[in-house]
């Protein structure tokens, strides 16, 4: 059963390297001890305030979920001529260290919440741009010009992910208006072991890419620690509106698609935190095939 949630925002984490402070919204069951944590992080231009309809389902079913807004959201505004602009994509993946480095603040935020996270079993989750920051902390690399992989910016403390619409292989498979803009939108995947869940939409087609929607595929493909591949039938970007209810930018608007992902997401996170897999079993196995379908390796 559902458990009642209660959420917190703005708790804000010092950040004076950052040029602005670290401001996350927690999402936690009001009952419950020993609970998973879940960081999420936000495609571009989004906020602490978006994903509600994972938000809302995760933190019902047991895991503490914390959202950073990370420096390329609408409410921040941050001209393309701030200093910080080419290196987005590595404060991203600060921001999701950050919270980890900053668990005490994070739970003495919200009431009733102290001590009861296991701080043992983290993952993290992404949507399009936040799937690259998640990838980021499951092992994969941004490659340079010559195709070698660069820092290895991964947190052993992440125990596994969800990448939503993780854009793909760089090169040749970025189109001309990418490969310009967002060199860093390179990922080399060899590196990501971490247990991972894959979700991508079969008709997700990218201007940031000379290819189809297969592009969102790579990192199951590519990956080690992919384990599986969610494939959702008539899927756009949004994946059927998972960034908030009634938003606007929704072109594919499917409750029924958000809610298989709310629930194959949090026993896929499950199984791969507490290694039960049974709720998994069962959920893939009740799949309907006009929603999606499950790949495992």
């Amino acid at each position: 059963m559902p458990t009642p949630i209660v959420s917190v925002k703005p708790v804000v984490l010092p950040a004076p390297d950052r040029g602005d402070d670290l401001r996350v919204r927690v999402t936690a069951p009001t009952t419950g001890a020993g609970l998973p944590l879940l960081l999420l992080s936000h495609g571009f231009g989004e906020s602490l305030t978006s994903y509600d309809p994972l938000v809302d389902h995760w933190a019902s079913h047991g895991f503490v979920v914390v959202q950073p807004t990370h420096l390329d959201s609408r409410t921040l505004a941050l001209p393309p001529e701030d200093p910080r602009t080419p290196l987005i994509w590595r404060h991203r993946v600060t921001d999701l260290i950050r919270v980890l480095d900053s668990l005490d603040a994070v739970e003495s935020a919200v009431p009733g919440l102290a001590g009861r996270i296991d701080r043992a079993k983290v993952a993290v989750a992404g949507h399009s741009f936040g799937a690259q920051t998640a990838g980021t902390l499951l092992g994969a690399r941004v490659l340079d010009a010559s195709g070698a992989p660069g820092e290895d910016l991964s947190d052993p403390r992440v125990r596994a992910g969800v990448l939503l619409a993780a854009a793909g292989l760089g090169g040749d498979g970025l189109s001309p208006f990418a490969a310009e803009n967002f060199p860093f939108m390179n990922p080399g995947f060899a590196q990501l072991t971490t247990p991972a869940l894959v979700v991508a939409g079969d008709a997700d087609q990218s201007l940031l890419t000379t290819r189809g929607p297969d592009w969102f595929t790579d990192a199951f493909h590519h990956a080690p620690g992919a384990t599986h591949l969610l494939t959702l039938v008539g899927g756009e970007h949004t994946l059927g509106g998972i960034q908030g209810r009634e938003a606007a930018a929704t072109t594919d608007e499917n409750p029924e698609r958000v809610a298989a992902i709310a629930r194959l997401t949090t026993a896929y996170l499950r199984a791969a935190l507490d290694g039960d897999d049974a709720a998994w079993t069962a959920e893939t196995a009740a799949l309907d095939a006009g929603i999606g379908r499950v790949t495992g390796r």
